[in-house]
């Protein structure tokens, strides 16, 4: 159950190890969107015939599974579990115990 703004490690592919925050989800795809990953250079054509063409930097969607949240504590990855406080759900790191 990670969150837009949450602090993720990415656990397999070209970018494995490599740290960063949530920008977007994608839940119908099962995707999401982290700072710093999955950067591709992308040519934006020139509308007019002043214009010239522009290479841009973009971020590019990785898969859920391929990214874990990182524990506060320790700072290693850790999954996410749920406890109730009254009526409340409240996100913990099963690592450590502490609230997210």
């Amino acid at each position: 159950m990670i969150k837009k703004g949450d602090t993720v490690i990415v656990l397999s592919g070209a970018h494995k190890g490599t740290k960063g925050t949530v920008e977007k989800m994608l839940p119908s795809e099962g995707k999401l969107i982290v700072s710093g990953v999955n950067i591709k250079k992308k040519i934006v054509r020139a509308r007019t015939t002043n214009e010239k063409n522009t290479i841009v930097e973009k971020s590019y969607p990785i898969h859920i599974s391929k990214v874990s949240l990182i524990d506060s504590v320790s700072g290693k990855a850790t999954r996410i579990g749920i406890r109730m406080d009254g009526t409340k759900k409240v996100r913990v790191a099963r690592k450590s115990g502490k609230d997210i």
